[in-house]
């Protein structure tokens, strides 16, 4: 097996490519270093290159002779994409248009592709299941909806196969310290928090604590990083199986506040976080909570390190490292 990895040198991405070569598949990264890091490219070469360049991209593509795509490439802060939508329609739905017309073009038949809860909007009920209606409420998830729509007329017209993954909130850092989470800026909570422990100087903003939640801060659906790596090699590996064009959410079904976050936080490392009330991020939901037995039953998959206590030692470990 082959993988041709967009974005692999992102937080997800890099996690993923690292299950993959466990299995001992070939891994090919393509990422232009925006958002990703060098450092994180460790289980097989890196193209760089843009998915915007089409010609690049289908040449990268055409030279590496993938099995499969794995399509991680994208931008994914929700606030920036309320006030830079043009940024986000062009890379997540104009650069994943590239990416099939890519495979098109190369020959190859199978993509995975990484999509989000975000695809949903504010939720009619929770938990979320594969079939609760999509109404995004910020352009980062309308971005991610269009390819989702675009990948099916894609695999109706030109027989492609393909499995979308909608994440809940990853999270947590690789068990064996090798990678872990980085965004500049870093706008997440968990490595926010862990920030909060180790310096003394940052006060961690708590974005709302006037949403319709049990304590008024927002609830996600927190799921480890290694836990969503195990997740994409199944999914490739039903596909390269045989297995027909399916959509999985990847969560855990249990809800955390922000203020449980940051209690567990103090939980497990012993440690105060400071923090401050600040205005709720435009376009968040209250909470957003999978419903994941379809992965379970489809994919055999279910999450080993994702209980919240477990996240924040991994990235507590990572980070005090130096990560």
């Amino acid at each position: 097996m082959k993988v041709f990895v967009t974005g692999g040198a992102g937080y997800v991405g890099s996690h993923c490519c690292k299950r993959f070569a466990e299995a001992g598949w070939e891994v090919v990264v393509y990422d232009n270093l925006s958002r990703g890091w060098r450092e994180f490219v460790r289980w097989g070469p890196l193209v760089e290159g843009d998915i915007l360049d089409e010609e690049r991209l289908t040449a990268a593509i055409r030279e590496a002779r993938p099995d499969a795509i794995a399509h991680f490439a994208a931008i994914a802060y929700v606030g920036e994409s309320v006030t830079e939508p043009d940024r986000y329609y062009r890379n997540n739905s104009t650069g994943a248009l590239n990416v099939l017309d890519a495979m098109r073009k190369t020959g190859v038949e199978k993509i995975l592709f990484s999509s989000t809860c975000a695809t949903y909007g504010t939720p009619q009920k929770t938990p979320i299941d594969e079939t609760h209606p999509q109404a995004p409420i910020n352009p980062y998830g309308w971005s991610k909806l269009f390819v989702e729509k675009a990948l099916a007329d894609y695999a109706h017209a030109f027989g492609m196969r393909y499995t979308s993954l909608r994440y809940f909130n990853a999270a947590g850092a690789d068990p064996g310290g090798e990678i872990g989470e980085r965004h500049e800026p870093e706008t997440h909570l968990i490595p926010l928090v862990i920030r909060g422990i180790l310096d003394p100087d940052f006060t961690l903003s708590v974005l709302g604590d006037d949403f319709p939640t049990r304590d008024g801060t927002a609830v996600r659906d927190y799921v480890h990083v290694a836990d969503l790596g195990e997740a994409h090699y199944a999914a490739l590996k039903r596909l390269e199986g045989g297995g027909g064009s399916e959509t999985f959410n990847l969560g855990t079904g249990v809800g955390t506040s922000v203020a449980e976050a940051v209690a567990a936080a103090e939980r497990v490392t012993g440690r105060p976080v400071k923090r401050r009330i600040a205005q709720r991020r435009p376009g968040d939901p209250p909470e957003l909570v999978a419903a994941a037995a379809k992965a379970r039953d489809m994919l055999g998959w279910r999450p080993a390190h994702s209980g919240i206590d477990d996240i924040i030692r991994s990235a507590f470990d990572w980070h005090s490292r130096g990560g």
